[in-house]
């Protein structure tokens, strides 16, 4: 799954939706002195700001490092998080959710689309989630690429084990399921509705709305929906899943070099 991770990565390259954070807008009839006079609509409001993780998650989408930049920035009360993500690096996630947790304000995710893997993981820094009727959440378990002898792959594996409990254990404080439940879940590639998702606790509630159009490239999961499997990219794209190779196998042999 480690290669096909990075296949991921690769062919979803470009056709996401850059990071972008917008603030909020007060409604058309906003009488914020009650004197039963509506100031004119449609300006700015400094009380919520709304950040889009519509993309993958990872250098090659949505970098950690901009968007804790651009949190760090937010002054509202609110951030309101629109995910629509085929998942990405869960190191990255990690990162993007300490940002939205450690933030003074109130965050709502919303998953317009989906949110797979370590997009997944990233919406369970809000206080508050909603998903669209007809979206999707998915979990599995964490993957990367190892170069070494039989030492450093035992180092790996267990670096991997130990990526796969600390989002077990995010989960489990999310949905109130035992972890060995939803170890279950993430080794079988779980996808859920929307209904689902709220059932299992992934979420609070159930909304309408029009999703984005499913735009990412989903053939290197076992088990995606039949809806949302896009057609193989067309472009090549062996030289910078190469390049991308190159770079996890340095991380990989970084963290595995970390004390236990």
């Amino acid at each position: 799954m480690s290669v096909d991770l990075l296949k991921l990565l690769a062919a979803n390259r470009g056709r996401g939706v850059e990071a972008r954070v917008v603030k909020g807008f007060k409604p058309v009839n906003y009488d914020p002195d009650g004197d039963g006079d509506q100031d004119e609509p449609g300006l700015p409001d400094d009380d919520e700001a709304t950040v889009y993780v519509y993309d993958v998650i990872g250098d090659w989408g949505v970098g950690a490092e901009s968007f804790v930049k651009a949190v760090s920035a937010i002054k509202a009360k609110t951030i309101h998080l629109r995910i629509n993500s085929p998942g990405g690096d869960v190191m990255a996630a990690r990162a993007m959710m300490t940002a939205l947790r450690n933030h003074s304000a109130t965050v709502v995710a919303h998953v317009d689309g989906l949110s797979a893997s370590a997009a997944s993981f990233l919406m369970l820094a809000a206080d508050e989630i909603e998903i669209t009727d007809g979206a999707f959440v998915m979990i599995h378990n964490p993957s990367t690429v190892a170069w070494g002898d039989a030492r450093e792959m035992r180092k790996t594996a267990a670096l991997l084990d130990k990526v796969r409990d600390a989002s077990a254990n995010d989960y489990a404080a999310r949905t109130g399921k035992s972890y060995d439940e939803l170890v279950a879940m993430m080794d079988a590639e779980t996808w859920m509705t929307a209904q689902e998702a709220v059932a299992g606790g992934f979420a609070d509630r159930v909304v309408d709305g029009a999703k984005p159009q499913q735009r990412f490239d989903l053939s290197v999961y076992d088990n995606a929906p039949a809806a949302l499997t896009a057609p193989p990219a067309e472009a090549n794209c062996d030289a910078e899943l190469e390049a991308a190779r190159a770079r996890q196998l340095r991380l990989a042999s970084l963290y595995a070099r970390q004390p236990a």
